[in-house]
């Protein structure tokens, strides 16, 4: 059996090589998934004590373990297959192998790194179990899943070879160009988004202070909410990023962020900054200065370390050096980063005058087991009903869960609370909230998900189809979430608004039945909205759609008003 766990890590660690050589030819799949960096990378501080290291002969080992690995895929799968009473049975589920990593995951932050392998073992042995036609939308969950243990196995053996102590304990404020730039766009354009912030942060930031403090790491962190989300704990990105430290799904699962039909705890402000401090002290083990691991975070390690692969000098800790071939956001995101805190540590230098930051949030946490509506609960006992939901901003519903639950109440609430929970009545959430699309000519799973503002797989997922690409002309399809809501349970499409305007709020579709009215409509931006895509959907051109709302370029922003007209 010893073997047998020999040659999956030795495995795992040839499929990272096929990764990496990957990525620079797929930048999409590379900020989809992120990739622990390679154990065996050498320590910047000591290629410099030694500049005579022979780098080629470590280079001719890793091709002839990758080689080795390679040859070992068969036997691998042969021997997994009857690893016996060790291994998970045949037809193992995502959710089991899930399991095993959550164990790994656990025995890690323990500090116990044999039986982290041993159950990551477990994992992937459970994983090749899983059986996925070609078409099946599982074969891409598979392969996450794999990444994913992958990048573990990875992070283990690279916590086995860490260096005692860590370097860069600050974050260099470098004040050269960019920085500048990032700066004029704070003082001017962006002023008031930055002020705003700004005033938003003292609702969190003490919290997040106190937990940097535990982890030894600097302080400035606390910022970075300020550009990821503004301190907003419910803001979501393009991206699908949620929360005050903007986490994908994947992300936020790997850093232990549970979601279910009640919660997603990407949006709780204490248990996604202790999830960021973690993934960013890991950034920094692992790349060795802040600049580097702040750019990490924003665009993900593939894509980093695909930058410092392509690099013709040696990398030695120097972000700049990176700079100019980071994806555009993340080139912006290290300046805008360092402005921030050259603003804030001294804003009479930069013509600001901050203002006063909001108080720190104060609660006590009351323990529920009923699913009760904050909006009733906040009634009952005296409260606005927007107090309770910014304590509990992970509450999907605005409800509490079915099942134990820490509720966060005002200090001096929590007695009251108990008190009036058995004269409130139960509160469940529907289960699924979608609406109905019929597919016209031309039209794509990918282009209706992007139309409503959701994912291929989830459409895929709630009309049970074997594959995304199977959809015909008339065929009706269930669209989940927020955005569909204004779709009709029996008609693909809502009827027009009787006076001939549109709901701000109204999905797209449902406007385009006014397209042949000869009317005019309303339409709000909505994120990840273009000029190009409403034409499209409206059957306009680019140039009429500016021409009537006298716009002078293509760029749009979030929650500005346009009037489309069909005359």
């Amino acid at each position: 059996m010893t073997v047998n766990k020999s040659i999956i890590r030795i495995i795992c660690l040839a499929i990272i090589i096929s990764i990496g050589a990957g990525c620079s030819s797929h930048p999409n799949q590379a900020t989809k998934v992120r990739q622990v960096p390679a154990a065996g990378r050498s320590n910047p501080e000591k290629a410099a004590d030694n500049p005579d290291r022979p780098l080629l002969a470590e280079k001719d080992q890793s091709l002839v373990a990758a080689e080795t690995a390679t040859s070992s895929i068969a036997d691998l799968q042969s021997e997994a297959a009857t690893t016996g009473a060790e291994s998970p049975e045949a037809g193992s589920t995502v959710e089991e192998v899930y399991a095993l990593y959550q164990e790994a995951q656990a025995e890690l932050e323990k500090g116990q790194l044999d039986q982290a392998l041993d159950w990551l073992d477990k994992a992937y042995a459970a994983l090749l179990k899983i059986d996925a036609s070609p078409d099946s939308p599982l074969v891409q969950e598979k392969n996450d899943l794999r990444i994913l243990l992958v990048q573990k196995i990875q992070q283990v053996y690279a916590f086995r070879l860490m260096p005692p102590g860590s370097n860069h304990k600050t974050i260099p404020l470098v004040e050269n160009n960019w920085v500048l730039a990032e700066i004029k766009s704070f003082q001017t354009a962006e002023k008031r988004f930055f002020e705003e912030a700004y005033t938003r942060s003292g609702l969190y930031r003490l919290m997040i202070i106190e937990e940097l403090k535990k982890a030894g790491l600097p302080e400035e962190l606390s910022w970075m909410p300020l550009i990821e989300s503004s301190y907003k704990p419910r803001a979501l990105s393009r991206a699908r990023a949620l929360g005050l430290w903007q986490f994908i799904a994947s992300t936020g699962y790997r850093y232990g962020l549970k979601r279910d039909k009640y919660i997603d705890e990407r949006m709780d402000p204490v248990k996604s900054t202790r999830a960021a401090i973690r993934y960013l002290s890991e950034l920094h083990d692992f790349f060795g200065d802040w600049s580097t691991a702040i750019a990490a975070y924003n665009c993900g390690e593939v894509r980093v370390q695909s930058v410092i692969r392509q690099q013709k000098i040696d990398y030695l800790d120097n972000f700049w050096d990176l700079f100019s071939n980071l994806p555009y956001e993340t080139a912006r995101y290290v300046p805008r980063f360092i402005a921030t805190l050259l603003i804030i540590e001294n804003p009479e230098k930069y013509g600001f005058n901050l203002p006063p930051v909001y108080p720190a949030l104060s609660f006590e946490t009351v323990s529920l087991t009923k699913p009760i509506k904050l909006s009733v609960l906040a009634s009952s006992l005296g409260l606005q009903a927007d107090i309770l939901s910014q304590l509990n901003p992970e509450l999907r519903y605005d409800s509490t869960p079915n099942y134990a639950y820490e509720l966060r109440v005002p200090t001096g609430y929590g007695e009251k609370t108990m008190a009036c929970l058995n004269e409130l009545p139960n509160w469940i959430p529907p289960d699924v909230v979608y609406g109905w699309h019929t597919v016209k000519k031309g039209e794509t799973i990918g282009l209706i998900a992007r139309r409503y503002h959701t994912s291929v797989q989830a459409i895929t997922r709630l009309n049970g189809l074997r594959s995304a690409k199977l959809i015909y002309p008339g065929q009706r399809l269930k669209i989940p979430g927020q955005q569909a809501k204004g779709l009709s349970s029996e008609n693909n499409l809502a009827q027009p608004a009787a006076a001939g305007r549109q709901d701000p709020n109204q999905p797209l579709s449902q406007a385009s039945n006014q397209a042949n009215s000869g009317q005019a409509i309303d339409y709000v931006v909505k994120p990840g909205d273009t000029l190009f895509n409403l034409a499209r959907t409206y059957g306009l051109s680019v140039d009429k759609i500016k021409k009537d709302n006298n716009l002078e370029s293509d760029q749009l922003s979030i929650g500005q008003k346009l009037t489309i007209r069909f005359n």
